[in-house]
């Protein structure tokens, strides 16, 4: 039982082969996967993915990189679109200062928009952040003071100390391919101590495929690579790992149990 926590089956590079992309995945254990959204023209396709197979749920959502496209997405916007049933999480969102594709001002607002919606929702929130630490912190935590809401850090790269504080607010935390780099000694050090009852797995595919597949077009298949690498560098069994992830995977994103 595997499941890859944040994926992009609607990318080039998976969206050409997509069914084979899929079977490839389940031929390796992997049983439910999270199709993530990133701007609102591919909304109805990563939807779409999600409706065809029953073990693709789906996200909506803007990328910080793209909020300056995007001011008119509203709390409202969001929130009318994830009543759908296949969709059981709210975005992926947040903030990226390393690249600043966006104003920083229209992303944190984005970013606070997403909040919204998941505080009116229940759903969980999808947060990208790089480079961005002190604000991307203070804008969760401005955010829970006024109404909870609950989430994931995905594809985590940050610092140790944002990570603690992460899940001081409640939040899991998402590992991708990245910790199997050799140059990710930091993110290692971080994913040997993160509780267990917060972590994930993800491929983040098309992107960051981890070693063995390294250069390689990511898939969902290849969250089992991920797994077994992070079982061996917290020195846990590899099978207990897979099921405590999944189980988080379905405790966060509760609306695919239902």
């Amino acid at each position: 039982m595997l499941v890859d926590s944040h994926c992009h089956l609607n990318y080039k590079g998976l969206a050409e082969q997509q069914n084979d992309v899929l079977d490839r995945a389940r031929a390796r254990g992997v049983t439910a996967m999270l199709n993530i959204s990133t701007r609102e023209s591919e909304w109805d396709d990563v939807l779409a993915t999600a409706e065809r197979h029953n073990d693709v749920w789906a996200s909506v959502g803007i990328h910080p990189h793209d909020a300056d496209q995007h001011p008119h997405i509203d709390t409202e916007k969001l929130v009318g679109r994830a009543a759908h049933p296949r969709i059981i999480a709210i975005g992926e969102t947040g903030l990226d200062y390393y690249y600043d594709k966006s104003d920083r001002d229209q992303q944190q607002s984005s970013f606070r928009t997403h909040i919204h919606a998941c505080q009116q929702t229940d759903l969980p929130l999808i947060v990208h952040t790089r480079d961005a630490e002190d604000d991307t912190l203070a804008i969760m935590a401005d955010e829970m003071g006024r109404a909870p809401y609950r989430g994931v850090i995905h594809c985590f790269t940050a610092s140790d100390d944002f990570a603690r504080k992460a899940l001081d607010l409640g939040f899991y935390i998402s590992i991708s391919g990245i910790v199997t780099f050799k140059n990710a000694a930091e993110l290692q050090a971080t994913a040997k101590w993160l509780p267990q009852d917060r972590l994930l797995v993800e491929t983040d595919s098309p992107f960051l495929a981890p070693v063995p597949h390294r250069g390689k077009t990511g898939e969902p298949a290849f969250v089992a690579d991920t797994l077994e690498f992070l079982a061996k560098l917290r020195e846990e069994d590899r099978d207990e790992l897979a099921e405590i992830s999944s189980r988080n995977f379905y405790q966060l994103f509760s609306k695919a149990s239902v």
